[in-house]
This record gives C-alpha cells, sequence and structure tokens, in this order.
C-alpha cells in the first residue's frame, strides 16, 4: 500500500475569513487568453492569510525572521493533541497534550474548529494555555499547528489583546502554523497507529510569516501478523 496525502490547507478566495484587522483577501483575474494570450490572477492579501506559518518576528522585531529559520522547523514526524469538544473560548491546559513529543517533532492541535470555517463563529474558537505552550516548549518540540484562526484567544468586544502562547512559542524560536483543516482525518490516522509526516514550507516571503501549502503523508495500516 502506498502513503496517503492528506491536505491540511484551506483555499485561498475572495472573502475568505482574516484576523481581524488583516487585510482583506482578493484574488481577481488579471490577464486572460482571449486579451492576452495567457490566465494570471492578481492577489491581494495579508502574509498571514489562510493557512500560514507565523515566524517569532511575527511578535517581536527582535526574534528570528521566517527567512532566518531551518528548513527542518517545517517539516517532521507529527503527534497530534484530540482536544475536540471543548466549549467556545476555552484555554487548553497541558492536559491536551500527548504522549511522544520530542526534539523534532511537529504537534498538531485539533480542537474540531476548522469545520466553522467561514462562519462567524471561527473567532470563538479554543486557544492554548500560556503554560501549555510552556511545556510543549520544555518537552523540545519548536513546531505547533492548530486548525484554529490562533494560538491565542481571538479578543471579541472589549476583551484584552494577548499573544501569550505566541511569545513563549516564539521566544523559544518556535514556528506557528495557523487555520489548519483535516486534522480528524490524522486522528484517526494516528489512533489505527500509521505514523504521520508533516509539511509546512511557507512561500519564500521575508518575515513575520507566510501562506504554506500544508500536507500530511500518512504511512498504511501497520501489517498485522
Amino acid at each position: 500500500m502506498t502513503p496517503e496525502l492528506v491536505d491540511l490547507s484551506v483555499p485561498i478566495v475572495t472573502g475568505m475569513p482574516v484576523y481581524p484587522g488583516d487585510p482583506a483577501v482578493v484574488v481577481a483575474q488579471a490577464l486572460t487568453v482571449t486579451n492576452s494570450g495567457v490566465n494570471v490572477n492578481r492577489l491581494h492579501m495579508g502574509s498571514q492569510s489562510g493557512t500560514h506559518v507565523d515566524a517569532p518576528y511575527h511578535i517581536d522585531d527582535h526574534l528570528p525572521r521566517l527567512e532566518h529559520l531551518p528548513l527542518e522547523r517545517f517539516t517532521g514526524p507529527a503527534v497530534v493533541a484530540d482536544a475536540r469538544g471543548r466549549p467556545p473560548r476555552t484555554p487548553l491546559g497541558p492536559q491536551v497534550l500527548p504522549e511522544g513529543l520530542g526534539p523534532g517533532v511537529v504537534l498538531l492541535v485539533a480542537t474540531g474548529w476548522s469545520a466553522l470555517w467561514g462562519s462567524p463563529d471561527y473567532l470563538a474558537h479554543p486557544y492554548l494555555a500560556p503554560e501549555t505552550c510552556t511545556a510543549i516548549v520544555a518537552a523540545g518540540v519548536r513546531t505547533v499547528g492548530i486548525d484554529a484562526l490562533s494560538v491565542d484567544r481571538t479578543p471579541a468586544g472589549d476583551e484584552e489583546f494577548s499573544l501569550a502562547a505566541h511569545r513563549v512559542l516564539g521566544e523559544a524560536h518556535g514556528v506557528i502554523a495557523e487555520n489548519l483543516t483535516g486534522l480528524d482525518r490524522l486522528l484517526e490516522a494516528q489512533r489505527a497507529g500509521r505514523a504521520i509526516e508533516v509539511s509546512l514550507f511557507p512561500i519564500r516571503l521575508s518575515g513575520d510569516g507566510a501562506p504554506v501549502r500544508a500536507v500530511a503523508r500518512v504511512a498504511p495500516p501497520p501489517h498485522r501478523t
């Protein structure tokens, strides 16, 4: 049996959800075969649009920029934390962390919130508590992804803006991937004992972060005798 490839990325389309205050996404045709001999799209979007990675520089001018991070930081064996079923705006404590964390491992946090992509409720996602990020860093993990808008709480109304989770991970020179999707399929594969590798390579932008085509490579089920 051949490995299964699972797309963990949301599509880039006009009007897609963005973090409040970020640039709106517009995809429009700039050239056509009829008029110019080729089809070319014009893109207007922020560096944090869609499925993307944050570099530490995203939250501090003195931390590493995207282009200064090793490529190894964007790929590796994945372990998926099952944090589904939590109420809106719930902080996820260290108890959600699975076994198997260590240096080189990519931790993916499945909240189930990707099912609400495109809905106003998507902004009310669970998020990582700072102490959880401290435990992640202590385990040697430097790459964390989540199927939600942010690893931190997205403020509503007069709630205080916080980047506490970003700061713990960023100060450890960690990479954060946000707006993943399809993590439920990886949880099923993990329960079946199938090894998972994930790639989160960004396009080669300089600075705070960039969109990615996030893909998981899921090994066939283990042979049973």
